[in-house]
């Protein structure tokens, strides 16, 4: 009796799951379906062609977007991570202060604020520091949300290091420098690999704070497809998202695979 109550339990579990996934991904599967459609979506499924992908091609409005996407979420990226190691090696030279933890923890505060509230808050002190709106600001306000994401993954990897080995390097006459270059970063590779495309992914793909801080000089390609869905949906859209598919499952396999070989070099 109890056997069978446990099958009857796998399977409504099996099957709550199969239908959570199924309601998620099938309309990415009727997406990228219907990018090969010679006829514009929701016209029924007719024959097979690859025209909007050549008319994709040949649209430079979407290259123009999409290489300010790719610039200002390469920046983010190469920022976050920078000055979460710099942090991480201000940690290590002041490891006793609690000053330092605290610090640390102001970080967090991107995963709980609505992006909302952050967009606006980094818009209004642009505007009140004059600084005019455009790419720079947009790197500035995605690496101010990369940075909530890559501090605590990097912080706590560093948190789970073994302190001896660093209190050995220096017993032997590394200095903090050498010790940080040679010993911390080789461990944190992993933790910093996945970081970095998370943080990518996100910059890549963020709509709010592009909407509120890039004025009216730079279009990333989050905005450019908000004005292509206000005049109307074009098949070329199935083929770019299409694309953008295919390229963020590949960042996510590498993600998946930094963490797994992260988890096991421990």
């Amino acid at each position: 009796m109890i056997s069978f109550k446990n099958s009857i339990k796998k399977i409504v579990t099996f099957c709550a799951v199969a239908f959570v996934y199924l309601f998620f991904y099938i309309p990415l599967a009727v997406l990228v379906t219907f990018s090969f459609n010679s006829m514009p979506f929701p016209s029924p499924w007719t024959s097979f062609t690859l025209m909007w992908y050549q008319e994709l091609f040949s649209t430079p409005y979407v290259w123009y977007a999409l290489w300010n996407s790719f610039i200002i979420a390469i920046c983010a990226t190469f920022l976050s991570l920078a000055l979460s190691l710099a942090l991480v090696y201000m940690r290590l030279f002041r490891r006793k202060s609690s000053m330092v933890e605290s610090f640390f923890s102001l970080f967090y505060v991107n995963l709980i604020v609505p992006e909302v509230v952050l967009g606006v808050g980094l818009l209004t002190f642009f505007v009140l520091c004059s600084v005019p709106l455009g790419l720079m600001t947009l790197i500035v306000a995605h690496t101010v949300l990369g940075l909530g994401f890559a501090v605590p993954l990097i912080n706590g990897r560093f948190a789970e290091l073994d302190i001896r080995l660093v209190e050995a390097s220096l017993d032997l006459g590394a200095t903090v420098h050498q010790t940080f270059f040679s010993i911390i970063v080789p461990l944190l590779r992993p933790t910093i690999i996945a970081a970095g495309l998370l943080v990518f992914i996100i910059s890549f793909d963020d709509f709010v704070l592009s909407y509120f801080c890039s004025g009216t000089s730079v279009q990333t390609l989050s905005l450019y497809l908000l004005s292509m869905l206000r005049t109307g949906i074009s098949p070329t859209m199935n083929a770019l998202s299409t694309l953008l598919l295919l390229l963020s499952s590949i960042l996510v396999f590498v993600f998946c695979w930094t963490t797994f070989s992260s988890k096991a070099q421990e």
